[in-house]
Order: structure tokens, then C-alpha cells, then sequence
């Protein structure tokens, strides 16, 4: 095996010095957010070889049912649906609960929670989010209810719950359903409760790039038996045993392989989850004081997967705004990712449908542009959360100065462009 090369970060003694200017990166290779976190291998190529030799790679195979159980047991609930990713997840939960007309959700989440709604008919309603919690804003929530709403989706973003107790009080008293988008919370909980048990059911996803993954998948949650017997039925096409269609249905089954990653993780999830505790509280002690860097906290009274680390950038502090930010950081091969830039309701189709939407948004517009989340998970060692946090101090130490080379680059660039 080659060695591979350590790079140690240079210090900056000017902004020039910068790789974005004329300096080398701090890193030689790329650093990415999400990252996969991987198991034992050898406990994985086991269960694959098991399924191999069973010869039953999809259709409610065995290790697909142990995964099921195992995830109902840890949440505490009594039905978990596995599905091949989340987005079929959310598809099925919103026609299985019936939903129709309007329903609720915040702009500032992953563009699935409302392409979910789009599919189905269903005209997602945005409402904006609390700009401390990033979750969606229960008090402007209620001024959106109308006769022809049936139902509130509540996302956890940054595995942080949002308000259940105040969305379970609305709905019920307005008689919507609730759903729940926790595709950021497994292993987290709610005041002592694991999320997945709250609502009429939950949604997660096991996407590669969370924290617990099966390869891609995703799962439903709910204590409602009926719910869970339309949701067994719509995720494999109807069939209610051999040649007996019941239902409309489609294929959302998550395959055997899927649940080999999925249970061979669940075994390591405990070390996954240490790992970014440790790379939050580094981030935190690290981060705590620069100026107009603020890092989104967690509830260290309750569990957490500490899988995002989210930083705010107050370009009135820095002088140089996220979008720079991002820039900098890439060239020094910190894929850092903003996070869910533009917002749901300045993408497509929803900016053609609803073009005035923005204007109801003011806490999602201005997060939108300030949110930024930095590289965590197994891949990244102390010593990269070190340089990262370096990195970040210089560019909001030294933000007049870089701005100013910024802005004479860009001007620089133009001139030379060919005209066209």
C-alpha cells in the first residue's frame, strides 16, 4: 500500500496565501459533508454471503424483517415499514394518510418533503421557520390553516425536533393529519422519547450520506395498525399474498442487500454517533469565539445523532458572506455544502406556481443565504476539524481584505473572458 501524504496546514501570514489566491490547499485531498460512514467489513461480506447463499435478495426477505423489528424495538414503536429510499417513504405515508388539498411544511428543508405533496396532487403550503430552531414556525403555522388543508408535515432538520407537542395540539384541534419528515433524526429523541413515535407516523431516511445508512433506503414508523397494513400493501404494488392485488400500489420494497448494510450499521451506530459528538464538541470549542461564525447547538439533554454540523455566517460581522465562504473553502478542499439553499419555494416548479411565495419568508430567505454545513462524520479526523476551524478564522478575521481581492478577481476575470 502507497503511503498516503499529510499535509500540515500552512500558516497564513497574508490573505495571498489563500489557495482561492495564489497558495496551496490546506488539504490534498477533498473533504466532503456526508461522507459514508461504513461498517465491519467482515461482519457485512458474512450477512451478504448468508443472502447469497439463501438466494433471496428482495421481496420481505429475512434480513429486510430483522432490520424492521430492530428499528421498531429502538424507536418503541409498533410497526416499522422499510422502504428503497425516503422519498418513496414520504410518496406512500402522504396517500396511505389520504392527504389531499393543501398541506403545510416549511420551505427550508430537502426538496423531497415537497416533491412528496407535487406528485401526489397535493399543493404544498410554505410556511417559514423559527430562525433560532430552523424548524418550522408553529404561531405563523396556524395563520395558514385553511378549510381546504388536511394535514402539517413537521421536519427535524439537523436532527433537532421541531415543536411536537405545539403541532400535535394544532392538528388536533383542526382535525389535520400529522406527518413527520425525521429524515435527519434517526436516534434522536424528543423530551426523553425517541423521535419516530410522534404524529400519525414518521419518515426516515437511510441515504448514504447519514448517519445510519443502507447503502440507500428509508423507513416508515407509526403505532397505527391500519396505517401500517395500507403502507405494507402500497410499497409492493397491492399484492396482498400470491397473484391477489387489493390496492394501487408501486415498488418501494428495500432490497436484502440493503438491510445487510442497514443491520451491520445498527451494530455500529453507538461508535458513529460518538465520533461526531467528538467532532461537535471540537467544533464548538473551537468555533466559539469568532466573531459572526455562530454554530447551531444541540440538546445535549437529549439524544442526538450530532451528524450536521451547521454554522450561521453574519456577513455584517465577517464582511464576506456565505457564498465567499463556500469559495474559499473549496478551494481549499473543504466541500463545505449550504444547506437548503435557495429553499424549497424558489426551485422548481414551486417558484413558477407560487412566484409571490418569498414574500411570506422572510426567516427561510435570510437563512437561506447564511447557512453553511462543514465536514464531520468517521472520515474526518481532530486534526482536519482543526485546520477547518483555522481556516474559517482567517477568512472572518481578514474578511475587508478578502473581499476587497475577491471583488478585484472577479473583475479581473471579466476583462479577460472573450467576447462573445
Amino acid at each position: 500500500m502507497p503511503k498516503v501524504k499529510v499535509q500540515t496546514l500552512i500558516n497564513r501570514r497574508s490573505v495571498d496565501e489563500l489557495a482561492i489566491f495564489s497558495g496551496r490547499p490546506a488539504f490534498l485531498n477533498e473533504l466532503y459533508v456526508g461522507r459514508p460512514n461504513i461498517p465491519e467489513r467482515k461482519k457485512l461480506l458474512r450477512r451478504i454471503n448468508a443472502m447469497l447463499d439463501r438466494k433471496w435478495l428482495t421481496n420481505r426477505g429475512p434480513f429486510v424483517l430483522e432490520l424492521e423489528a430492530k428499528i421498531a424495538d429502538m424507536v418503541g414503536v409498533k410497526h416499522c415499514i422499510a422502504t428503497c429510499n425516503g422519498t418513496l417513504a414520504l410518496i406512500i405515508a402522504v396517500r396511505a394518510m389520504q392527504l389531499s388539498g393543501e398541506v403545510i411544511i416549511p420551505s427550508f428543508t430537502f426538496i423531497a418533503t415537497a416533491h412528496a405533496l407535487q406528485w401526489e396532487g397535493i399543493k404544498p403550503v410554505f410556511c417559514d421557520v423559527e430562525p433560532r430552531s430552523h424548524n418550522i414556525d408553529v404561531y405563523r403555522l396556524v395563520d395558514l390553516i385553511t378549510s381546504r388543508t388536511t394535514g402539517v408535515i413537521g421536519v427535524h432538520l439537523w436532527g433537532r425536533p421541531c415543536d411536537i407537542d405545539q403541532l400535535t395540539s394544532i392538528t388536533k384541534r383542526h382535525g389535520l393529519r400529522l406527518l413527520f419528515d425525521a429524515a435527519h433524526a434517526f436516534g434522536c429523541s424528543y423530551k426523553g422519547h425517541m423521535i419516530g413515535a410522534f404524529g400519525d407516523a414518521e419518515i426516515f431516511s437511510f441515504h448514504a450520506t447519514k448517519c445510519f445508512n443502507t447503502f440507500e433506503g428509508g423507513a416508515i414508523v407509526t403505532n397505527d395498525d391500519k396505517l401500517a397494513e395500507k403502507l405494507r400493501l402500497m410499497k409492493n404494488f397491492g399484492f396482498r399474498g400470491f397473484d391477489n392485488v387489493i390496492s394501487l400500489g408501486l415498488n418501494a420494497k428495500m432490497s436484502e442487500v440493503a438491510a445487510v448494510m442497514g443491520l451491520t450499521n445498527l451494530e455500529g451506530i453507538v461508535d458513529f454517533i460518538t465520533i461526531n459528538h467528538k467532532h461537535y464538541r471540537q467544533y464548538s470549542k473551537e468555533l466559539s469565539n469568532v466573531l459572526g461564525i455562530r454554530l447551531i447547538a444541540f440538546d445535549e439533554e437529549e439524544k442526538n445523532n450530532y451528524h450536521y454540523i451547521v454554522i450561521e455566517i453574519d456577513e455584517n460581522v465577517t464582511k464576506v458572506n456565505r457564498d465567499d465562504f463556500v469559495k474559499i473553502l473549496h478551494a481549499e478542499n473543504v466541500i463545505a455544502r449550504r444547506y437548503f439553499y435557495p429553499g424549497c419555494h424558489n426551485m422548481e416548479p414551486y417558484r413558477s406556481l407560487y412566484p409571490g411565495a418569498g414574500m411570506t419568508l422572510p426567516e427561510t430567505e435570510k437563512l437561506a443565504n447564511r447557512v453553511l454545513c462543514l465536514p464531520t462524520g468517521t472520515a474526518v479526523k481532530p486534526g482536519d476539524i482543526n485546520k477547518i476551524c483555522q481556516i474559517i478564522r482567517f477568512i472572518a478575521t481578514n474578511g475587508e481584505e478578502i473581499k476587497r481581492k475577491l471583488i478585484g478577481k472577479d473583475d479581473k476575470n471579466k476583462k479577460t473572458q472573450p467576447v462573445m
